[in-house]
């Protein structure tokens, strides 16, 4: 124990030398773009959350749970990439609403959609889209999702949030993959018979094959579907709730950075791409054949876990190989964060996928599919409202500044500066940070645990930084499509100013040591219950 303390005291010495002003990671100033509809920079008055804020959740959590509420938000005086909450706390925020902010708050063109007279109709009437749709309608649809549809993909189906986009894209791999079975889309006797109470052969026992580490939604469906059932990032999603019982397949683990390990990880990727083939084939033997693949191009809520295009080429290529459908879930990815506007176009292929779902940033739900996952009666795939036609109406306008501003190319501009920022930062702080990676500013980078994620988590935001966390211990990145140079180098600044903080170091140091005891020399580990009770 005498050495253990000498060695902790010496690793205590070396590391708070970091926090020397010489020593220290300092982000250039980039040249800021004038915009009248922004702030200059965060301003903190409160720690977060606030009085107010808390005031308020007491008076919430008498209505409903709270749990899952960090504080409260004053949007009227929010203002593109900063988001002011109800205490006047000004924030830099690198959230953006779990990803679904593409142009920052109160943006001008997207006022000015609210102020047009033509759209008034829009805001005020909601129609049910399934049976009464408004006459402008095709036209609108045009100009907006069918504007960026992916390659090969020419019909769009609306709805309204990323979970029943991809509960109803599930639904039509189903019905394709039958109709394929049976040779036609006519239903027998029995089966119109034995649906009505859940049995095959009306319901059938088919699956979706999903990764480790997914995310597609939390919604539970009836026989015929359910999201659960493929999402695989958070136990709090799944506890307690039946599932069934589909395929899971690993998602590859890649080692960063990639140029360094690329035999490595393209043995890892082949390992999972087997493991794929084995499972369609062992769950056809099972009677419970894959009617579809399910995966997104950057695993986003499971920890940010990319894989490279030749895995996902090879993937594509054993669904076709298996008659499965093969469904891209591009809900968090899609809309521009990676550098184009849908992230498997980094795949560099001309067919993709059967179906692509997204939600999110493009401010409206659905999924696009090829003219075959297209079902030929109504009410096979149906809501009430299937969609929102006032979200097309703002999605036009935010794909106008898009392509006015050139903001794709922003944001790979201001991708490279936050990804190199945060690989100079892992370079200074070892003990604290890795495996920095990303796609234009989709991206993250690992903390030494959980523990550390959060708390460094909390420190920013009380700095004036929102950020999330993803996965085990990672914080993810996911600015708005107006973030730039400017933003990236306050941001990073502000990070090292956090991370050279003696308080974090210290902490870090003696986590570390309490892993090695606890590997090492068997002391046995706190249970979450034993922890609340110390607290």
């Amino acid at each position: 124990m005498a050495l253990l303390r000498s060695n902790l005291t010496l690793s205590l010495q070396r590391n708070l030398r970091l926090v020397s002003p010489g020593c220290r990671y300092v982000s250039q100033t980039a040249t800021k773009t004038v915009s009248e509809f922004e702030y200059d920079a965060p301003s903190m008055k409160t720690p977060v959350p606030g009085p107010k804020s808390k005031e308020l959740t007491r008076q919430l959590g008498e209505i409903q749970n709270v749990g899952a509420i960090n504080f409260f938000c004053n949007y009227e005086e929010s203002r593109g990439n900063y988001l002011v909450d109800a205490d006047g706390n000004r924030m830099l925020d690198l959230y953006t609403q779990i990803s679904s902010v593409p142009l920052g708050y109160n943006h001008p063109a997207l006022m000015k959609v609210l102020s047009s007279p033509s759209n008034l109709s829009a805001f005020v009437n909601r129609p049910a889209l399934g049976i009464l749709p408004p006459e402008n309608f095709p036209e609108k649809l045009t100009e907006s999702l069918l504007s960026v549809a992916p390659s090969g993909m020419t019909r769009v189906q609306n709805m309204a949030c990323g979970s029943c986009s991809n509960e109803n894209a599930f639904k039509a791999m189903f019905i394709w993959y039958k109709n394929k079975e049976r040779g036609t889309s006519d239903p027998s006797p029995e089966e119109t018979s034995s649906c009505m109470i859940n049995q095959s052969p009306g319901c059938p026992d088919l699956s979706i094959l999903s990764f480790m580490g997914a995310f597609h939604g939390r919604t539970m469906g009836k026989s015929d579907k359910c999201c659960l059932a493929t999402t695989h990032s958070k136990i709090i999603h799944k506890l307690d709730i039946p599932s069934f019982d589909w395929p899971i397949a690993p998602f590859p683990r890649l080692k960063y950075p990639l140029e360094e390990f690329v035999q490595e990880n393209a043995q890892e990727e082949a390992r999972c791409l087997e493991e794929v083939e084995d499972l369609i084939v062992k769950w056809r033997q099972k009677g419970k054949p894959v009617a579809g693949i399910v995966i997104e191009p950057i695993q986003a809520e499971g920890g940010d876990n990319h894989a490279s295009p030749d895995f996902f080429i090879k993937l594509r290529n054993i669904a076709r190989k298996h008659g499965c459908a093969f469904h891209v879930d591009e809900v968090q990815t899609g809309g521009g964060a990676t550098g184009k506007f849908w992230a498997h176009e980094h795949w560099g292929t001309d067919d993709p996928a059967d179906i692509v779902s997204f939600s999110k940033k493009m401010l409206t739900g659905g999924y696009y599919q090829k003219d075959e996952l297209q079902p030929d009666k109504g009410y096979r795939i149906f809501n009430t409202w299937m969609g929102d036609p006032s979200k097309n109406l703002f999605l036009s306008e935010v794909l106008n500044v898009i392509r006015k501003e050139n903001l794709l190319e922003e944001v790979t501009r201001s991708g490279k500066t936050l990804l190199q920022g945060l690989y100079e930062l892992q370079s200074q702080y070892p003990h604290l940070l890795s495996r920095a990676r990303g796609q234009g500013t989709f991206c993250a980078i690992d903390t030494l645990d959980g523990v550390t994620r959060d708390d460094l988590l909390l420190k920013l935001r009380d700095k004036g930084v929102l950020l999330g966390g993803c996965g085990e211990n990672s914080i993810r990145f996911r600015p708005a499509l107006i973030f730039k140079d400017y933003h990236a180098h306050q941001f990073l600044n502000i990070f090292n100013d956090v991370l050279s903080c003696p308080s974090v170091i210290a902490a870090s140091v003696i986590l570390g040591y309490g892993y090695f005891l606890m590997r090492y020399h068997r002391i046995p580990r706190c249970t979450s219950s034993q922890r609340f009770r110390r607290n």
